[in-house]
């Protein structure tokens, strides 16, 4: 396709894009999107989510339901995501993986199945990132039984609150929250408006995330930021409380060239899974599991102030690359610049004293377990 050919993809506004420009957000392009990257400042935003809750606009984020009247959905899911999906219990959530023939990660998701009579009237809903939602979608669609529909519901919006006191927040206007547990979903609603909401999140703490008719997301976040303990939270802050909570990010820390093994995600493996070997990647993933992988994703943090950022080389002692940095900034909660980067297994070692170069100058870092700050769920 020549470049007049190229066909101007217009950046999509999101549900609440006017009201978080009335509240003072600078506003970014991400995933497609104009989405908030701070209101008063990213550091501020940060801090106030570890102390009481922080609101995030999550609806670029790719909502899709599955369901058939003649097959088995669970099990069509587990021909794409190596988790136990037909052992989940229903109102219980799980972090998966979409994988491709060689084990390699297409996206990171959620997946969680619906109790009967929810509102969705379909057996499972998955969250997957904004970025890559086409992309997911015609791959389930290519691989999933034809019997099984598909529907992504892009008139949703979705909220995270995410904070300690998050809580007591949410509570106030959805009565009964607080008996979700870290990773369990239910149907409430308020105000006539049907809520689906999950007890999870991307900041480490504990927190919800809130699904809800794009139409009814305004008045909704609005109810929400009159609860004292809430104020609105853009991307930067995000980023950073993610990182400090070990959490990837697609497109950055993983992406199809890395397997679940190389990125530490081993767990989203299910054991009958893993010794069935009937999932995608399976005889790949078997051996490194049992020699380990080439390279690894580990935690640094970095000595001095200037933080090493995205891009960053690893060095061996001969002042060769042996690795790339994915993800680095400093952190608020931490009081140090931290990073995330894929190492050789020889270096992955905690306790490892690793040389990194970023822009002509040397830096060095210390390999220490993840996360950097405990994660605050709920169980």
């Amino acid at each position: 396709m020549s470049d007049d050919e190229l066909i101007d993809v217009p950046i999509e506004s999101l549900p609440l894009d006017g009201w978080h420009r009335a509240r003072g957000a600078r506003m970014v392009e991400f995933a497609g999107y104009y989405m908030p990257i701070q209101y008063e400042g990213i550091m501020a935003e940060h801090l106030w989510t570890r102390e009481s809750a922080g609101l995030f606009d999550v609806s670029h984020m790719g909502q899709l339901l599955f369901s058939s009247d003649s097959v088995d959905v669970a099990a069509a899911l587990e021909s794409v995501l190596p988790g136990d999906v037909r052992g989940l219990a229903p109102g219980r959530m799980r972090y998966s993986l979409l994988l491709n023939g060689e084990g390699g990660i297409l996206d990171d998701l959620m997946v969680t199945r619906l109790p009967e009579g929810s509102a969705f009237d379909a057996a499972f809903y998955m969250v997957v990132n904004g970025a890559t939602k086409w992309d997911d979608i015609a791959h389930i669609l290519e691989t999933l039984p034809e019997e099984v529909t598909i529907n992504h519901l892009g008139e949703q919006a979705l909220l995270a609150l995410q904070g300690p006191k998050a809580v007591d927040a949410l509570d106030r206007l959805v009565p009964g929250v607080s008996a979700l547990r870290f990773m369990q979903a239910a149907g409430f609603e308020r105000d006539g408006v049907p809520l689906w909401i999950s007890r999870s999140g991307y900041t480490g703490e504990d927190g919800f995330e809130i699904s809800l008719p794009a139409e009814d997301a305004e008045g909704f976040a609005t109810a929400l930021l009159d609860q004292g303990e809430v104020k609105p939270i853009g991307l930067g802050a995000r980023d950073s409380l993610r990182l400090e909570a070990g959490l990837p990010l697609y497109g950055h820390d993983l992406d199809e060239a890395t397997t679940p093994v190389m990125a530490d995600l081993g767990f989203a493996i299910a054991k009958r899974r893993r010794e069935a070997g009937d999932f995608p990647g399976a005889e790949r993933i078997a051996i490194e599991r049992a020699h380990g992988a080439a390279r690894q994703r580990v935690g640094l943090v970095i000595e001095g102030r200037q933080p090493v950022r995205e891009g960053a080389a690893v060095l061996d002692t001969g002042a060769g690359e042996v690795g790339r940095v994915t993800s680095g900034g400093f952190a608020p909660s931490v009081g140090a610049p931290i990073a995330m980067a894929y190492v050789p297994l020889a270096l992955a070692a905690p306790g490892t004293r690793i040389q990194l170069a970023q822009r002509g100058k040397v830096h060095w870092g210390t390999v220490t377990p993840m996360p950097f700050v405990p994660h605050r769920y709920v169980r």
